[in-house]
């Protein structure tokens, strides 16, 4: 399938897509690529290649390592496809993916990106390693309900919060059937046994670290909140959108205080793919994984997603 001509948006996918190995295929093809490894190595202390290549999935999950891992392989995807030729009209990022998504749009530098994400994954890791220490039990974290629609699920959360299950939030909008929630390991479950009975088909823990885009992360917010003010953000040079509102961002300013509300608010990526899909013909997830591929095409867009995230898919795509 040829897309070098089309009008696509970049889709940077987040955490739980990482793997062992991922964006290494690019450090053989890519000059960009080769830059991005040794920046990133830089900025974080840590040699990216060997960081990726080597560790095991228990060490990939931790957040505070595969926040600046996964955003090195969004940027080398992304870095591949142009010096490939292909360019986006857009570009908008899931959860951890939407800094990938700043970079690209101009309204951070890579070099900011890096810094961002070594320290949001850091203080976010520090607030599930919080959370977990004072449970005295199993890491908090999150857990896909599968076969609910979005309002079931916000409306059981609300409801079982009065008969006394706290702790448990509504994170990820991700799809008319799919929804992510986030909370104690306690509350998930115990939500995982009344979410079956309610009709879900499945409910499946997440390989995160911790219950993300949630007020259990409060503190995650107020230690990452000092680095994203020292951090210059620019107005877009292309459209990019916002988990938060699911809208298309308007300036520097605003992508700022919405970088800051991520943290702990819902992700509303159904009404984002809506807001994506307007005046495109296609979207490419530039990235490790096939996650955003899928809910894609459960948004119901007639619009094609084709997945990007290694040199073969690249090189078919622009055959």
């Amino acid at each position: 399938m040829v897309v070098k001509d089309k009008t696509v948006v970049f889709l940077f996918p987040g955490q739980g897509a990482q793997y062992r190995g991922m964006a290494l295929d690019f450090l053989e093809h890519s000059g960009e690529a080769k830059r991005l490894f040794a920046l990133a190595s830089e900025i974080v202390g840590k040699d990216m290649q060997t960081l990726i290549g080597e560790s095991d999935d228990e060490t990939l999950k931790r957040t505070d390592v595969s926040q600046p891992a996964i955003t090195l392989a969004d940027l080398a995807a992304a870095a591949y496809l142009a010096e490939r030729g292909l360019r986006p009209a857009g570009c908008a990022g899931f959860s951890l993916g939407e800094y990938a998504a700043l970079a690209t749009a101009g309204v951070i530098s890579i070099e900011d990106c890096f810094r961002l994400v070594k320290a949001r994954g850091a203080a976010m890791q520090a607030a599930a390693d919080r959370i977990k220490a004072e449970s005295g039990a199993a890491a908090p974290g999150m857990a896909a309900v599968i076969g609910l629609a979005p309002e079931q699920v916000e409306a059981l959360i609300a409801e079982w919060k009065t008969t006394g299950l706290v702790d448990l939030y509504a994170a990820n909008i991700n799809s008319p059937r799919q929804t992510v929630v986030a909370g104690t390991a306690a509350a998930l479950g115990e939500a995982e046994t009344r979410f079956k009975a309610a009709g879900a088909r499945r409910v499946l823990r997440l390989p995160v670290a911790g219950p993300f885009h949630s007020p259990l992360i409060a503190d995650a917010a107020e230690q990452f909140g000092p680095t994203l003010e020292s951090i210059q953000f620019k107005d877009p040079l292309i459209p990019v959108y916002s988990n938060v509102t699911g809208r298309q961002v308007s300036s520097g300013a605003e992508a700022k205080k919405l970088a800051f509300r991520q943290i702990t608010e819902p992700l509303r990526w159904v009404e984002e793919e809506q807001a994506v899909a307007g005046h495109i013909e296609g979207t490419l997830e530039t990235g490790p994984g096939k996650v955003l591929q899928g809910l894609w095409k459960d948004s119901g867009s007639g619009l094609p997603c084709f997945t990007a995230g290694t040199v073969g898919e690249i090189d078919a795509l622009l055959s």
